[in-house]
């Protein structure tokens, strides 16, 4: 693969830093960084936790990652209060600064997901600042390839069939249960969740070179002396210089730049590398046109409500996939829970043995009524509804082990982003590397872990909306067409 690493561009002083160091606010989202800087030809490792000090530096068990570019830590940020963002995330931001790489992203969801309660990217924005300082926190949202648009700072996102719709009108988003997105502007969405003042380098302010765009930029710092500068996101062209800015803003730092933004940042910075040729052309896609080999059986475990997921679980069924229904409210009830587990394990290991593949599901859709059955449920149990990603995706993880581990199974694919972290970790990984890209944002992925009969599973990790409507049998065939 091609590297920049050792060209040392982010003016620190030792010879050999990561290009970026980054934190997912959650599992697939970690997983798309993951998968957009393998587009660039550039080694990365996700680890669950922050890698113990040594890993990066190839001293002690795991050498194995003392070449890489870039490596992130998957988090579940997106889910949290800002009282336990308080927690959770300065002793992570100070493990990305002790690494040392040339920019640290916070990643956040294409969609902007966030509220005042919940994943507040305003509450990330004044903790990354707070420990890293600089001019301004670079704020990027959009991801073309992901059919993502900022454009005059309202965003914009394609739903599965490729319509795009403004943020507060996605038939999806719009209705999300956690963190419902009643606002396109990104810069009114996120003064509801901070003080931090934010400017915007709109399309026609990246309308330019990279030195036109920049001394632009500079404009609106010396007279608005922003806390966040937001980037526009509309095409290919106008990303690249947005990726210029960022990197130069980084050289300008030092190296520790932090950054906001969706997987755009390493697709800006990518296509920057690349203008530059600080990275090849063939650089690109490099990775895209590898195809896995296909599967027996494919284990799916499914804690999303999207339609989009609902489609793919009766496309799927209707193929010969056994669906298998997760009633949640017995699985976290503790008078019920051994019972169903045991079950729900009994029913998908005869499916697993008879050579078909298997659905676990908990939800088809947003109207479903388990939903509201579950939110019951954790209300009689004293429990927030947001606890049901980490009670549920904590259960499923553990199906997913015992099966994995029973049937022998090379694939598991889960769907869902907020419980996709809750699945991995109880699954006993504690890495992931990219080999091959399914859809956009959806990489199939080398698991590491400390279980000789877990390390090097192949894990596909999809959010809610992602791939189409026969993605769980491309998933299985391990690429291609679908007919």
């Amino acid at each position: 693969m091609a590297s920049i690493r050792n060209r040392n561009e982010g003016g620190g002083g030792r010879g050999e830093r990561p290009l970026i160091g980054y934190y997912g606010d959650d599992f697939t989202g970690s997983t798309d960084v993951l998968e957009a800087l393998f587009r660039q030809g550039l080694r990365t490792v996700l680890f669950l936790d922050p890698p113990e000090e040594g890993t990066l530096s190839g001293i002690g068990p795991k050498a194995k990652f003392a070449d890489l570019d870039a490596f992130g830590v998957a988090g579940v940020g997106r889910s949290l209060s800002p009282e336990e963002m308080e927690r959770e995330l300065p002793p992570i931001f100070e493990r990305l600064k002790q690494a040392d790489p040339v920019i640290v992203h916070y990643k956040i969801c294409s969609t902007f997901d966030s509220s005042p309660g919940t994943g507040s990217i305003g509450k990330a924005a004044e903790l990354g600042r707070s420990r890293f300082g600089g001019r301004f926190v670079p704020l990027l949202a959009g991801v073309p390839y992901l059919g993502r648009y900022t454009v005059f700072g309202h965003h914009f996102a394609a739903s599965p069939d490729g319509e795009v719709h403004r943020l507060d009108r996605h038939p999806t988003m719009s209705r999300h249960p956690a963190t419902p997105m009643d606002e396109s502007d990104l810069r009114k969405h996120l003064a509801n969740q901070t003080a931090l003042k934010a400017s915007l380098m709109d399309i026609s302010a990246l309308d330019a070179v990279p030195e036109v765009a920049g001394d632009r930029l500079e404009k609106r710092i010396e007279e608005e002396n922003p806390d966040l500068v937001l980037f526009d996101v509309l095409d290919e062209r106008r990303l690249a210089v947005a990726g210029e800015l960022i990197w130069r803003e980084a050289r300008r730092q030092g190296g520790g730049l932090f950054v906001i933004g969706s997987s755009g940042v390493e697709y800006a910075l990518g296509a920057a590398w690349r203008a530059s040729g600080r990275l090849p052309p063939s650089s690109a896609a490099s990775g895209s046109s590898i195809s896995a080999k296909p599967v027996d059986r494919l284990l799916v475990v499914s804690g999303s409500c999207s339609p989009a997921t609902a489609k793919q679980i009766a496309e799927a069924e209707e193929d010969g996939f056994a669906a298998i229904r997760v009633p949640a409210s017995d699985l976290i009830r503790p008078v019920t829970a051994e019972e169903t587990r045991a079950r729900l394990l009994a029913e998908a290991q005869a499916s697993l043995d008879e050579g078909r593949s298997v659905v676990l599901y908990s939800a088809r859709g947003p109207d479903d009524p388990d939903i509201g059955a579950l939110r019951r449920t954790l209300a009689e149990l004293g429990l927030r509804p947001e606890d049901s990603s980490r009670l549920l995706g904590a259960e499923l993880g553990e199906l997913a082990r015992k099966l994995a581990i029973e049937a022998g199974l090379g694939r598991i694919l889960v769907a869902g982003g907020d419980t996709s972290g809750y699945v991995a970790r109880a699954l006993g990984i504690y890495a992931l590397e990219c080999r091959q890209t399914l859809a956009p944002g959806v990489p199939l992925c080398r698991t590491y872990s400390e279980d000789e009969a877990l390390d090097g599973l192949e894990l596909v990790l999809k959010g809610g909306q992602v791939g189409g409507e026969r993605f769980f049998q491309r998933v299985k065939r391990g690429g291609g067409e679908i007919r």
